[in-house]
């Protein structure tokens, strides 16, 4: 039976589900687009988009006779994150020339970083089973990215195929993580913290549809308690993290069901369709050697001092992991509110603000997440584009607190600041939406409920005490939401318990 024609399906599981027999072993290999706005080695802009061919010179597309110059802004953008992961940094490091030939690769081979990388020996920590795990990283170094191939039609059956030199040269960091990744959640997870850190410093902007953020797996499977690796296969062409997850989880059952079924699992690059969902043969998988590395004659070994890299330390900010704990402690909220405020840096900036006009931590926390979050999504926005400045959305969470909306009435303010950018004050005063707190008048509405409501009175008092629900529910419905629902429930057991 061929490798491409055996159905996946899993080993052999325990009550959760979990695969008992074997164990997934995956590594990592990241590569994101850093934010200069000239490519690597020569001066053309490296910003997204454009024209196709716009962006290109004699050095990007390999013309005879030119030159390649370090941009030294991206050299910095590299350390800034072999620093904030942990690594050693090499004082020398020397670039290569990657040989292999395709399409969108103008001079025939790709200026990376090989036997003597920039940075080594990292790592990063992400929630795993309730506990930190460290997840290694064995090397960051710096290369320039390829062009891209538009091909016209069916990928098998295109016609024709274009090409865009345009990204050709874009400086790239890549991110090779070490087999430590036990489950395809595990997978998920360390690629949010590595795009995070990649946002919280700037140097990325972690858009995995763009290509800025691009991952490539390798992973493989072994009987439980064996301590060699098994055969390993790697993956391409997955652009969100939920298709790394799926890919991994397809990946793995394929290779457990070969191995079960006495074959062997072949060493090869394998595609993710997602439309199939599933992985497909691509080709034969290089090793080091098919690339004939060997030092780039046109560039010098970059030196990095000790001092420069001090220097990079000092801008560094408070980072993801460091944020998450501080929020924790200072605000008293719970992991899981702390991991998704600092997701970005602007919205960690944005919850804090908030709490520093209102006062209210976890209140701030709930709406955000709940409310605010909800509509960004829906229209694809992201907290830089919040129609709803921070001092608003502190404003009408102090106007619950103070008692002057009740906090029904607050998702109809907030519905209309999200839909028109106006302040809390002004939207409750124009459409009168101010919370009744006047004893008498709601008195004078309880007693209208309870005597239009003889029978169930009655019920109430013989012990249907669910119908207290009910008879608090008229009373807001006569007052169209605007009585303060906890005076409403005060005064309302005190008239029932009168009798």
């Amino acid at each position: 039976m061929g490798v491409n024609s055996v159905t996946a399906r899993p080993g052999k599981e325990d009550s959760t589900g979990k695969i008992r027999d074997y164990e997934s072993v995956i590594g990592l290999e990241v590569h994101a687009q850093m934010l200069t706005r000239a490519k690597i080695f020569c001066g053309c802009s490296a910003v997204f988009g454009g024209d196709p061919n716009t962006y290109t010179c004699p050095v990007c597309t390999g013309q005879p006779g030119s030159l390649p110059v370090l941009n030294v802004k991206a050299v910095e953008f590299a350390i800034k994150m072999a620093l904030a992961c942990h690594c050693k940094i090499s004082p020398l490091s020397l670039f290569a020339r990657k040989n292999y030939f395709y399409p969108d690769l103008p001079k025939g081979y790709q200026i990376s970083q090989y036997e003597y990388p920039l940075a080594k020996d990292g790592y990063v920590e992400i929630p795993a089973n309730g506990r930190e795990k460290r997840i290694g990283i064995i090397r960051i170094h710096m290369e320039e990215d390829a062009g891209k191939l538009v091909h016209e039609g069916a990928f098998e059956s295109a016609a024709s195929s274009l090409v865009d030199f345009n990204r050709t040269g874009v400086p790239l960091i890549e991110v090779v993580g070490g087999p430590d990744i036990r489950t395809p959640q595990e997978a998920g997870s360390y690629l949010r913290g590595l795009r995070d850190i990649l946002r919280y410093l700037e140097i990325c902007d972690g858009d995995m549809e763009k290509g800025s953020f691009r991952c490539d797996a390798n992973v493989s499977v072994r009987p439980q308690g064996q301590r060699e690796f098994g055969t390993r296969t790697e993956l391409k062409n997955m652009n969100s993290f939920r298709h790394v997850e799926k890919a991994l989880e397809y990946e793995i059952k394929r290779q457990i069901a070969l191995l079960e079924a006495g074959e062997e699992v072949v060493q090869e690059t394998r595609l993710w369709d997602e439309e199939q969902g599933r992985t497909l043969s691509m080709r034969g998988k290089e090793e080091a050697h098919d690339y004939r590395y060997f030092p780039d004659p046109d560039l010098v070994p970059l030196e990095v001092s000790e001092a420069w890299i001090e220097k990079i330390r000092e801008t560094l900010p408070e980072l993801p992991a460091a944020k998450r704990e501080r929020f924790i402690k200072q605000y008293g909220i719970p992991e899981y509110d702390a991991a998704i405020l600092t997701a970005s840096q602007s919205l960690a900036n944005y919850y804090e603000e908030c709490v520093r006009v209102s006062g209210e931590a976890k209140m701030v926390s709930n709406w955000i997440m709940g409310d605010l979050l909800r509509e960004l999504n829906k229209d694809d926005r992201e907290i830089e584009e919040c129609p709803v400045p921070p001092k608003n959305l502190a404003s009408m969470l102090k106007m619950i607190t103070d008692g002057v909306i009740s906090g029904k009435i607050a998702k109809t303010v907030f519905e209309e600041m999200y839909r028109s950018g106006r302040g809390p004050e002004e939207i409750v005063h124009e459409k009168g939406l101010i919370q009744l707190t006047d004893v008498d008048e709601i008195q004078g509405i309880i007693r209208g409920v309870l005597e239009g409501n003889p029978k169930l009175v009655e019920d109430y008092q013989k012990g249907k005490e669910q119908l207290f629900g009910f008879f608090v529910g008229q009373v807001m419905k006569a007052t169209k939401g605007k009585a303060n629902p906890k005076l409403v429930n005060e005064l309302m057991r005190k008239s029932l318990s009168k009798g």
